[in-house]
């Protein structure tokens, strides 16, 4: 009987060791930046309670929890009647207690308020760790992907907005990709919604305003009737959707007809803020003023950031905004804090697709030591260690097999150089450093070759 072919679950992935280099050099190159910021790593664990998990994410993020099943005997909490039943909402609390982490940003919260006797504020918090979904599998959605998150909690500052923003261009400069990082504020359009006087159809109002770009001014404007919206109403909406020129234009235009709403007012006085430090900075990165920028409405509560890279068709690679109360929801209220995202597998598709990564990844093998025999092993291994100890990441193929298998071997793990050490080689104290990609070879000292392959 024929072994069952191993498999893994729909919506996860296996990285080879190719992947994980170019992954690696983003996870690096995000963590770098935020060190550099001042920003400090924790991690949580991948299991949380379901108490602390259920009710965040609204009904159907709920549905899309990974819930673990009790230890031991789960089915002992198990009446006939919730089976006869089959209300899985009344079943699932007595066999599971816990379940995987849905994003980074509620761990966190719990980790603050359980904590927060350890911490100083404000604590500037990065990680970068895998969550979990229970969503339906497509192209670039997965149930199982990495965040690499930043927060700075406990400061009302719009320092920290446009810290974030420098972040976000040192990123993505290190990485040598191009993008706009384009900015909104919560209070502007909860003051659009409150001047045509339909303050409880936000959502609705916005949802509507972020097609404008995808289907045009007309069907917007059907859309605002289709979801209850007059037309009187949506007559009123036309200044906002009409804004153009740049920033400073955008804005007094604003001003203009937000100026009897006090949430709208303050959302203007918070965006000049952000863009008056923003203008001070040696941004290399494009960014703007977006209206149509909604991003989780019933979350942010002050600035709001999505990040779209130019040169690829891609949804957005990073995204974050301001949030008054995240620690409310387990008790510490008024702890406000705004942090970012960015998105590592969408990064990688984009930088795949524009041939972005580097040609020597960090961490692949940069040399490989031919192995002839035993007493060449002897002259190799100290070789070896001299070229470990002096940073380079090398190997020594592990038997005497025949030169072609050896070759090929490296050129397949596309190892850039190989060393032969043979008797004339071992005579000399030198040995022949070969050029894989060039196709030369020099006799040379160890030191010279160190210097060669560190070049």
């Amino acid at each position: 009987m024929a072994a069952n072919k191993p498999s893994i679950p729909k919506g996860t992935r296996d990285f080879s060791p190719e992947v994980m280099l170019r992954r690696n050099y983003i996870f690096n190159t995000i963590r770098k930046v935020y060190q550099k910021y001042a920003y400090l790593p924790i991690e949580t664990p991948a299991m949380e309670n379901l108490s602390t998990l259920m009710g965040k994410y609204g009904e159907e993020g709920d549905k899309l929890l990974f819930k673990v099943l009790n230890s031991g005997d789960w089915m002992k909490n198990i009446r006939f009647q919730h089976i006869e039943s089959a209300e899985s909402s009344e079943m699932a609390p007595k066999v599971s207690e816990k379940g995987l982490r849905y994003d980074l940003t509620v761990p966190f919260a719990r980790f603050v308020v359980q904590h927060q006797n350890d911490l100083v504020f404000p604590f500037k918090r990065y990680q970068i760790q895998p969550v979990w979904r229970a969503d339906r599998p497509q192209r670039g959605r997965y149930r199982e992907f990495y965040q690499c998150d930043a927060d700075v909690i406990g400061s009302n500052s719009l320092l920290n907005e446009a810290e974030l923003v420098q972040i976000i261009n040192d990123v993505f400069a290190d990485l040598q990709l191009r993008v706009c990082v384009k900015i909104n504020n919560r209070k502007i359009l909860a003051g659009i919604a409150e001047y045509i006087g339909e303050a409880d159809k936000l959502i609705d109002i916005t949802v509507a305003i972020d097609k404008l770009d995808k289907i045009g001014l007309e069907k917007v404007q059907q859309e605002l009737v289709d979801r209850g919206l007059s037309r009187e109403k949506v007559e009123l909406l036309q200044p906002v959707l009409d804004l153009s020129g740049d920033f400073e234009n955008k804005i007094n235009q604003l001003a203009d007809v937000l100026k009897d709403t006090e949430i709208g007012v303050k959302g203007i006085e918070e965006i000049q803020t952000l863009f008056n430090y923003l203008k001070n900075m040696d941004l290399s990165c494009q960014y703007e003023l977006d209206l149509t920028l909604a991003r989780g409405l019933n979350y942010y509560t002050g600035a709001i950031f999505e990040v779209k890279a130019l040169d690829a068709a891609m949804g957005s690679i990073c995204g974050g905004g301001r949030y008054d109360d995240l620690t409310g929801i387990f008790g510490l209220k008024g702890m406000s804090g705004v942090g970012i995202s960015f998105g590592a597998d969408r990064i990688y598709d984009v930088m795949e697709q524009l041939q972005l990564f580097p040609e020597s990844e960090e961490g692949a093998t940069q040399l490989m030591f031919v192995n002839f025999g035993a007493a060449e092993e002897a002259y190799c291994l100290p070789l070896l260690q001299k070229m470990r100890a002096a940073g380079i990441n090398a190997e020594i193929f592990p038997d005497a097999a025949k030169m072609k298998k050896q070759m090929t071997y490296a050129n397949r793990r596309n190892i850039p150089y190989v060393v032969l050490a043979g008797e004339e080689e071992i005579k000399e104290k030198k040995i022949t450093l070969k050029d894989m990609h060039k196709g030369e070879q020099h006799r040379v000292s160890v030191d010279e070759a160190i210097k060669i392959v560190k070049a």
